[in-house]
């Protein structure tokens, strides 16, 4: 039998697998930087008033729409969408600008739904950005050098989360799919 080696995940978790399997390499070779903890991460969500969704699509079968009508339909944030190709159009009642520095207001956090070779310059227009935002990079995206490059000029970076699954988790409304249960609950309910 192979040795056994614990790895530290995202979340804070500690797994045991094989040394030689292909997740214990990737794991410990890819992710060795951690994230904010899940209540950092609920912190951030509280404090938060505006979010601004860059790498937004219009088109409806994508991720970033489906989190952007969240945002928009069941949440009290002020929601701004970023991208280039479609800047001056509106969706879902909100326009879509051109990039970060078009805004009106600096948002509290930048949810990204780009490419993970594209993160270094949104850290870039980040970064730009007074007062810095939380820098939100979504599921199934990893940049370690972009995130700790981002922690060295002074932003707060979670990565590989989604801000709508991270969002419904802490209010008692995630299904196992990402859906809203519609569960009635007497919990007060937390921004």
């Amino acid at each position: 039998m192979s040795d056994v080696v614990e790895t530290h995940t995202v979340n804070g978790l500690t797994l045991a697998l094989p040394a030689d399997s292909p997740r214990a390499k990737q794991l410990h070779s890819e992710r060795t930087w951690l994230g904010p903890s899940a209540k950092e991460r609920l912190r951030i969500l509280r404090r938060a008033k505006s979010i601004a969704v860059v790498g937004f699509s219009t088109n409806p079968a994508r991720a970033s729409y489906f989190v952007g009508t969240y945002l928009v339909q069941s949440t009290d944030y002020t929601v701004s969408f970023i991208n280039p190709n479609a800047a001056g159009r509106s969706v879902l009642g909100h326009e879509i600008f051109g990039s970060l520095a078009d805004l009106p207001e600096t948002p509290d956090v930048v949810c990204v739904f780009r490419k993970a070779s594209d993160i270094p310059s949104v850290v870039d227009d980040v970064a730009a950005l007074t007062p810095a935002p939380v820098l939100w990079v979504q599921l199934g995206i990893w940049n370690e050098d972009a995130a700790r490059d981002a922690e060295a000029r002074g932003l707060t970076v979670v990565m590989d989360r989604c801000l709508k699954i991270e969002h419904a988790r802490f209010h008692g409304g995630l299904h196992l799919l990402g859906f809203d249960t519609g569960q009635i609950t007497a919990r007060k309910t937390v921004r």
